[in-house]
């Protein structure tokens, strides 16, 4: 158990550090705002097992965030964005066996339309979810959903703001959010959670003349400079999955992957990707379903997929859809998604903390190293 902790305490550490460290422009005092926000929340269950906590319920939440001015030449691609850190809560329906949520997390809220009055967003979170009620083989048998108190947090929002006065916001949300720790204890279920949300935002002080600034830096080596490149993205991850339930014991996970990735623009790239997964669970999965393994590289998944990267200077946003060609032990399907972090620690070095799902089902969390081999073609 200190083992995924740590994991997942070492996921959340990047994200931070990934939305904050950013770089800033030269500190204004008064771009910082205070936001609460109301959810009327249901699960969105993707398990028959789960159908015995349907319920409508609310959640509370409330963030500090802050205005970016183009610092760094991503925050003006994308329109000079808020970034900020929000505290979430929920009593889950009141069921027992669930207990209560409380989630904190980075979040970046990309404006998607030029207007300052009227703007239409897309906010971006993740962070640690802590859950009172976890799975008990005796005392809390009915919750197959999470398996650790920690917990992995996800937030997806699109929301409609009005700007009422320099420092008074109201706006309404639709989105998800969503727990999970990524299969380092079963059950694993997770828990999706879709909500509608109505708020205010409050500027503390009078605006600063700054913010109409929008600042509009020169070029920085860790961006797309417009020309035609070609990446070739090396990397090497490992994973842990816990099956003490099924198997007795926890699994390790191997995942070697490659990209080829094509600049679309300054704050997109797209791609093809390969990868070969040795899922150390898979065998005993067939051993315990009575399936002899008399070749051990039958257990190999050899995948392909289709990648999009989403730019933010050093950071970067992964997402690959792809298929398993072949492997022994296919249970959760043959298709499955990516959803990584990736961080820059070098101009071609990279580190990755990327999250292999299966429609839903949250498959492992894998902790990685890449390295950026990059061709420029005319």
């Amino acid at each position: 158990m200190p083992l995924n902790k740590g994991l997942i305490t070492f996921f959340f550490c990047i994200v931070w550090l990934t939305t904050f460290a950013q770089g800033g422009p030269p500190k204004p005092k008064h771009n910082f705002q205070v936001e609460t926000r109301i959810h009327g929340a249901i699960f969105l269950q993707h398990h028959f097992e789960m159908t015995r906590f349907d319920a409508h319920f609310p959640a509370f939440e409330v963030s500090i965030q802050r205005a970016t001015f183009g610092k760094k030449k991503w925050e003006a691609l994308y329109r000079y964005p808020m970034i900020g850190l929000s505290y979430w809560y929920a009593s889950l329906g009141g069921f027992d066996a669930l207990g209560k949520a409380h989630a904190i997390y980075p979040f970046i809220n990309f404006p998607l339309n030029p207007n300052m009055k009227n703007s239409i967003n897309f906010r971006l979170g993740a962070g640690l979810a802590y859950l009172t009620n976890k799975f008990h083989p005796t005392d809390n048998y009915q919750n197959f959903a999470i398996g650790s108190h920690l917990n992995a947090a996800v937030s997806l929002y699109f929301d409609y703001r009005f700007q009422a006065s320099k420092r008074l916001q109201f706006f309404v949300a639709a989105g998800l959010t969503h727990f999970s720790n990524g299969s380092m204890k079963t059950p694993n279920y997770g828990l999706n959670i879709l909500s509608i949300s109505a708020g205010a935002a409050y500027t503390l002080r009078k605006p600063n003349p700054y913010l109409d600034l929008k600042l509009l830096p020169e070029l920085y080596k860790f961006e797309f400079d417009g020309k035609k490149w070609l990446s070739v993205e090396a990397q090497f991850a490992m994973g842990f999955k816990d099956m003490t339930q099924e198997t007795g014991k926890s699994h390790t996970i191997f995942n070697a992957a490659i990209n080829v990735m094509k600049p679309l623009s300054m704050r997109s790239k797209i791609g093809i990707g390969f990868d070969l997964t040795k899922d150390n669970s898979d065998k005993a999965i067939l051993l315990r379903r009575g399936i002899p393994v008399e070749n051990e590289s039958k257990l190999l998944k050899p995948g392909a997929n289709l990648a999009y990267e989403m730019l933010l200077d050093r950071t970067s946003f992964l997402f690959n859809m792809g298929m398993h060609l072949a492997g022994a032990e296919r249970s959760e399907g043959d298709f499955y998604q990516k959803l990584a972090i990736k961080q820059l620690f070098t101009e071609n070095l990279f580190g990755t903390i990327a999250l292999t799902v299966h429609f839903g089902k949250a498959d492992y969390i894998g902790f990685g190293l890449g390295y950026r081999f990059d061709f420029k073609y005319y």
